[in-house]
């Protein structure tokens, strides 16, 4: 089961704020009533004393079943890794961060309730700065005072190959850090993996069915041509943020520089160290309170049934009501410092003599019969075949090899004059998008 991301409450009677080093009350499951558990304001925002276009996500907390993908809220994924299409998004709130020197910065919507910086900005050392919300409905929402602890470089990234703790073979990613200003104890690390994929049965040529009639009596009518490919589907690049929450703390330690701490694991056979990978780490600076909310989130996501297993609990929230009335507000908002680098390695780098990882689908070359009966044959024969060709290409779920070869389809009663593979195996599109990177490497 797919799980999505966000802090939401879950069937679970799962009590979110409470005191955890905060200065909020507790707030009992029974004192929530029906419209309050199914509807609280969910603020989440990393803001960044990097000059880019920040970001803050509004939505609301829902007890609902997703019922087109039959997902329950998952409360325990780090922010923006979550797909959002059914998550009840908080559109219409006017959205600003004003900082104690004065500077004021105003946010527009962008996709619905996700609100981007009118210009970039980044977050100054020494200065502290709220979150400002306005709702749609009027009502007035604050952030705890936020401050960049401290700075912290990022000296180095780098991949060794390693044995996990489970005894998988595999690469490891590392990060060495050494400490600029601040208070610099807590991190959390981030990354974005971007990788190369290759149709494994990728041709120039493919399918084109066009005026085809399934109903047409009394066979099917159409036209089946073989023609050039018209978009470059053999080379694609897929994207994918971390979903994890890795954090360090190097609290009560005398030793301040970070040195070799893995932050990413990739097994031998992972199919996206195939081709080309590359890896942008991002080191976040934290507060202690940041620090303990993201503790208590990831402890959660390691119960082995989160749905059965967690308790009534704390998880701090810093977020209130301006008015100064008890309102469930979830989520999180911090201010960080940041350093990021970027990484490339081929599965060659460091397994030269070994096969690549094998293409994680089933990629069985395949017949069929050209056509098919009428769909609208008021007699119609059994057949003993499997759907046709043309029914295939119509779907959009084959990808043209060559002309039929008995050495690369087996004989049968459902030969046709072509093989062909699931469109996947020859069409890289459906796993990521064929414009290279601008800050790709070969």
């Amino acid at each position: 089961m797919e799980c999505k991301r966000g802090f939401y409450i879950i069937l679970v009677g799962l009590v979110l704020p409470t005191t955890l080093g905060a200065c909020l009350d507790e707030l009992e499951i029974e004192t929530l009533g029906e419209e309050e558990q199914t509807a609280a304001l969910v603020v989440e925002a990393v803001l960044t004393d990097q000059v880019i276009t920040q970001k803050v996500y509004l939505s609301r907390s829902s007890l609902r079943l997703d019922l087109e993908t039959d997902t329950i809220y998952n409360p325990y994924i780090p922010l923006g890794s979550r797909p959002i299409d059914s998550v009840d998004m908080e559109a219409g709130a006017t959205v600003r961060v004003m900082g104690d020197n004065g500077v004021e910065y105003q946010f527009t919507e962008g996709d619905e309730g996700i609100y981007f910086s009118d210009e970039p900005f980044a977050l100054d050392s020494g200065v502290g700065y709220t979150l400002d919300i306005t709702t749609r409905n009027g009502l007035e929402y604050e952030s705890d005072p936020l401050v960049v602890e401290g700075k912290s470089q990022l000296t180095n990234v780098y991949a060794e190959r390693a044995i996990s703790d489970t005894g998988e073979e595999g690469i490891a990613i590392y990060v060495d850090s050494r400490p600029q200003e601040g208070n610099t104890q807590f991190y959390r690390y981030t990354y974005e993996e971007t990788y190369k994929v290759v149709s494994p049965y990728w041709v120039g040529v493919d399918f084109e069915l066009t005026n085809y009639d399934p109903c047409a009596l009394p066979f099917p009518t159409y036209d089946l041509e073989i023609v050039p490919r018209e978009v470059q589907n053999q080379v694609c690049y897929n994207t994918v943020s971390s979903t994890s929450i890795e954090q360090f703390s190097t609290s009560g330690s005398p030793e301040r520089e970070i040195s070799k701490h893995m932050v990413r694991f990739i097994g031998k056979d992972n199919f996206i160290i195939s081709e080309r990978y590359s890896i942008l780490v991002q080191q976040q600076v934290q507060s202690s309170d940041a620090y303990s909310f993201y503790e208590t989130l990831k402890n959660f996501s390691k119960s082995d049934n989160i749905f059965s297993q967690i308790q009534p609990g704390a998880i701090i929230a810093n977020v209130n009501r301006k008015d100064g009335n008890q309102e469930n507000v979830l989520g999180y908002v911090e201010a960080v410092g940041v350093s990021d680098q970027r990484l490339f390695f081929d599965f060659d780098d460091f397994f030269p003599d070994d096969e690549l990882p094998v293409f994680p689908f089933n990629c069985n070359i395949l017949t069929a019969q050209e056509s098919h009966q009428s769909y609208c044959n008021p007699n119609p024969n059994p057949s003993r075949c499997a759907l046709s060709l043309i029914e295939r290409i119509d779907l959009g779920v084959v990808s043209y090899v060559s002309q039929y070869d008995e050495d690369l389809a087996p004989l049968g009663e459902c030969v046709g004059p072509y093989v062909f593979v699931p469109r996947i195996c020859g069409d890289c599109t459906l796993l990521g998008s064929n414009v290279k990177p601008d800050f790709w490497i070969e």
